[in-house]
Formats: structure tokens, C-alpha cells, sequence
């Protein structure tokens, strides 16, 4: 897989009222620095974050729209800061087409009344109470939304001091970071269905267009062509290899261990070859010698492969 495909692509937008920034001192700012928290929680390795700041107008929606396309995100985490407009996240949703999670999430479990209640100013009070009502806009924007089928799912919590709800955030992303592997990975599909299995018979067109995964054909005779070219060094070094990953029984027959390390230096050179991530096939011998005793000393190799993180049935 091309590197620049490898991370998931995560959409991230702040939805706020820009009527409120001339009235509200350090309010702006505020849901700013909310949005950058929430940024940082979400970022780990494996994970490009484009942040397009605080939606506070129709027109940044649609802007920011565009830059999700632009920017071929997977996923869309939506945090609604304060009271916003549902015309300033339906453009963006419109345009980024990817799965839509609304972060309902509270700077705090409750505004402190005490000092809220000395502030003497109600401007000053009402920005305050602004800071803290994320939860407002939530039914009007969930109301659009299904008026217009449009998937979505929410998070409801707290900024800070909440592990369940950034669990709930992060099985999210992850989930959305398995679809994105899956829409860029290469299968390799060798030999054939098993017959009579008729119900496993899979439609590899399902296949590549539910989940995106490209299937290569590949037939057990490239394998078995693989295996005549081997040295005796690259041999050795998979037994050794197998001594580390498996734990081998002293009763285990030297020569069926040297048939298994050619065929899995083989498969190794096999997956490099045809820039596999995954790997399906069941063969199961028409009196082609060489192609039975590439499948019949298969299983170690495929083991240590789907170990290293490339599965294979």
C-alpha cells in the first residue's frame, strides 16, 4: 500500500454562532482552545487530523465542506461548542460523504454557580452560560438530519475528566481506522472453492464493493515456482525463525520442518511479490506433485504471516 494511504483521514470541525463573538469577550477563543483539546486527545500515531477551526457561517460550511473532499477524509467528528445554526454543519456533511459523529461534550459537569452567580454583569453571564451549552443545538441539528436520511452517530460527555465517553470516541476512530485498512488492502485469493460449499461461494464483486478490498487472482503454480529458487542460507534462517516463533516439539520430523521453511520463504517472497495484506486459499490436489507439496507444507508459513499482521484462511 502507497504510504500517503496508509493513515486514517480525520475530519474535524467546531460549530459555533459568529453573532456571538462581538457580544461575548474571549468567547471566540474559548470554544477555540475546546476544539484544539479535542484535537489533541484524538491524535496518535497512524491518524492525520485536519482541523478546519470554528464553522460559525452557511458560507465556512460549504468552505469547509469542499476541504473535507479536498482533503479525503474518512471520518467526520463534528463538536458542536455552543449554540450553532443546523445550516452551518449541513454543507459539510452534504459534501464530505464519510461517516458523521456529533461530540456533544460539556467543558465541565456543571457551570460553578457560586462565582457565576457574583459576576454581576448578565452579558458576561450569558457568555459564560454560552461557553457551557453544547447540548442546546443538538436536537435541531439531529433533526435535519434525519429529515434528510443522513447517518450520524453522537457522543454525549465531557470535555475533561470523561474516560468513558473518549472511550466511546476512540472505538469510533478505531472502527473507522479498520474500514479505511480494509478500502485500501489487497487480497490475494489462490486456488478455488471448496466443492459443494455452496453457501461460501463468496461474490468477490461483494467483496471489493461493500469494503473496497482489491482481490488478485493467483494461481498455487507461482508458489511452487517460488520454491525451486531458494538457497540453502535463506532456508536456514526461516528454521531458525520457526525455533523463535513456535515452540517446536523435539518428536517434530527435520525433513517435513525443511519442506515447511521452503515453502514459507516462498509465500514470503509470494505476498512481496503481488503486494498482499491478506491472503485466502484452499487447494486441494490433482496429482500435480510439486503444487501438493507446496500446499501440504503450507502451515507454518501461513501461520508466521498472519502473525507478522497479514492474515491468511
Amino acid at each position: 500500500m502507497d504510504s500517503n494511504y496508509k493513515h486514517l483521514r480525520v475530519g474535524l470541525v467546531g460549530l459555533g454562532l459568529e453573532a456571538y463573538w462581538g457580544q461575548f469577550e474571549g468567547l471566540e477563543d474559548r470554544l477555540l482552545g475546546y476544539l484544539s483539546e479535542v484535537e489533541r486527545k484524538i491524535a496518535e500515531p497512524g491518524r492525520s487530523i485536519f482541523n478546519l477551526g470554528l464553522i460559525d457561517t452557511a458560507q465556512k460550511a460549504l468552505d469547509a465542506g469542499h476541504s473535507c473532499r479536498r482533503n479525503d477524509i474518512d471520518i467526520l467528528l463534528i463538536y458542536v461548542t455552543t449554540y450553532a445554526l443546523s445550516a452551518t454543519v449541513l454543507p459539510i456533511v452534504l459534501r464530505a460523504h464519510v461517516p458523521v459523529v456529533l461530540l456533544n461534550l460539556q467543558p465541565t459537569a456543571a457551570i460553578e454557580y457560586e462565582s457565576f452567580n457574583k459576576m454581576g454583569s448578565s452579558t458576561a453571564m450569558t457568555g459564560e452560560w454560552l461557553a457551557h451549552c453544547s447540548a442546546c443545538p443538538m436536537p435541531e441539528i439531529a433533526n435535519v438530519f434525519r429529515r434528510l436520511d443522513i447517518a450520524f452517530r453522537q457522543v454525549t460527555g465531557m470535555l475533561h475528566d470523561d474516560p468513558e465517553c473518549w472511550s466511546q470516541i476512540d472505538e469510533w476512530l478505531r472502527a473507522a481506522n479498520v474500514a479505511h485498512a480494509l478500502s485500501h488492502s489487497r487480497l490475494g485469493l489462490m486456488g478455488h472453492y471448496y466443492s459443494g460449499m455452496l453457501d461460501i461461494a463468496t461474490d468477490l464483486t461483494q467483496v471489493s464493493g461493500r469494503f473496497g478490498i482489491h482481490v488478485e487472482v493467483l494461481e498455487v503454480d507461482e508458489l511452487s515456482s517460488l520454491r525451486r529458487e531458494l538457497s540453502k542460507e535463506t532456508v536456514s534462517r526461516k528454521l531458525e525463525a520457526f525455533n523463535e516463533f513456535f515452540e517446536v516439539g523435539k518428536d517434530c520430523s527435520e525433513m517435513e520442518l525443511t519442506r515447511a521453511a521452503v515453502t514459507a520463504v516462498a509465500l514470503d517472497r509470494f505476498i512481496e511479490k503481488n503486494d498482499l495484506d491478506m491472503m485466502a486459499y484452499h487447494y486441494k490436489g490433482t496429482g500435480v506433485v510439486e503444487n501438493e507439496d507446496t500446499i501440504s507444507s503450507i502451515i507454518l508459513g501461513t501461520s508466521m504471516l498472519t502473525g507478522r499482521g497479514v492474515p491468511v484462511a
